[in-house]
This record gives structure tokens, C-alpha cells and sequence, in this order.
């Protein structure tokens, strides 16, 4: 079985790409106010977290190399969600929290958990 491949997963990519193409393809000529406000947030767990894992994994943090399971998104979005709308709007002037960036952030979770558990083969326990 294959491990799972962190940065080069094709979710990961997919979602690095989609973001790259709406940050700087779709919002500068679009004016449509999901890509503005809540679609890069879609994409949190799908382009970030294989790379917070492999980083994890390099310092001995996480022991295995199968996909993500559903307790390890979950506290990631937990705690990126903390960070981006409870934390961040105390420490930075420019930031804002928004319920609803909290409800993307887990939509995209879910679709990514729910995309990891039905499409990658990873290594046994």
C-alpha cells in the first residue's frame, strides 16, 4: 500500500492550485463575493494540513504516514480556527473573525477527510 503523500497528495495540490487561481486569477476580475470572502477559507484543511502533518512527521511529532484521520483534522481546524477568528482579531487590526469562515474552514475539512478516506491507500497501522 502507498503511504500517504503529504505535499504531493493530489487534493493538496488541487486545492494549492485552486487557491493560487482565485487569489490571483478569479478576485482581481471577479466580483463575486464567495471567491472574495470564503473560498480560499474552503481550502484550508485540503492545502495546509498535509504540509503541517509532513512537518510533524520530520520532527517525530506524528508516528505514521496514513491519511489523516478524522481526530487530527479536527484539531487542526480547532485550533486554526482559534487562531484565524478569535485570536488573530485581538492581535491584528486588519483581521476580522467570521462565523462563516469558520463554516467553510469545515466544510473544506470534511470534504478533504471524506476525499482521504475514500481515494488514498496508505500503509497499515
Amino acid at each position: 500500500m502507498r503511504r500517504f503523500a503529504y505535499g504531493r497528495d493530489p487534493l493538496c495540490l488541487l486545492a494549492i492550485g485552486l487557491y493560487v487561481l482565485n487569489r490571483w486569477g478569479l478576485k482581481p476580475r471577479l466580483e463575486v463575493g464567495f471567491l472574495h470572502n470564503h473560498f480560499n477559507d474552503v481550502l484550508l484543511i485540503p492545502a495546509a494540513l498535509p504540509l503541517v502533518l509532513w512537518v510533524q512527521r520530520r520532527l517525530g511529532w506524528r508516528d505514521h504516514d496514513r491519511v489523516p484521520d478524522a481526530r487530527e483534522i479536527a484539531l487542526h481546524l480547532m485550533v486554526w480556527g482559534f487562531i484565524a477568528e478569535i485570536t488573530g482579531p485581538y492581535l491584528f487590526d486588519h483581521a476580522t473573525g467570521d462565523w462563516r469562515d469558520l463554516v467553510a474552514y469545515g466544510a473544506g475539512a470534511v470534504l478533504a477527510g471524506f476525499w482521504w478516506h475514500h481515494s488514498v491507500k496508505t500503509v497499515g497501522h
